[in-house]
């Protein structure tokens, strides 16, 4: 027989696969655009740069659409506010902690969004070479949440 944790933990990721199903609704917010000093290199933190960040985030749209009014959906306003003082705000060495914390803080300040995906670009990477940009992608959710914040 196979042991329970297995099991458990099988019938916890198809029950977070229906729930994913049943609320596939997202908001996308594209291409923000801030000035962050992040950066392992001192130049990095001093100068500071530019960031290109995309938020892509799960919820449902059920009660926005049947009452059409906007305090029953994620205020845009709201999450671009929050990513700008994560990305504007202390300087980290890196893109992965800047990504990892502007998720934590979409989703600790928006009950309606069940999860979110960030986007995090650095155009201007110290580099001897030619690329676009470097970029990481980090996916967290509601659960995530409450096991940091405990």
């Amino acid at each position: 027989p196979e042991p329970r944790h297995t099991h458990m933990h099988g019938l916890r990721a198809l029950a977070r696969h229906r729930h994913s199903l049943a609320h596939a609704d997202r908001i996308v917010l594209r291409d923000l655009v801030f000035r962050g000093r992040h950066g392992v290199l001192a130049a990095e933190r001093e100068l500071g740069q530019r960031f290109e960040v995309d938020i892509v985030m799960q919820t449902d749209h059920e009660a926005a659409a049947a009452s059409d009014h906007i305090d029953d959906t994620v205020s845009y306003v709201g999450v671009y506010d929050q990513v700008r003082s994560v990305v504007e705000g202390p300087p980290r060495a890196l893109i992965e902690t800047v990504a990892v914390e502007v998720a934590r803080e979409v989703l600790s300040g928006n009950a309606r969004v069940d999860e979110v995906t960030v986007v995090l670009r650095k155009p201007q990477v110290p580099i001897n070479g030619i690329l676009a940009y470097a970029s990481v992608e980090v996916s967290r959710d509601r659960e995530w949440l409450l096991s940091v914040q405990r």
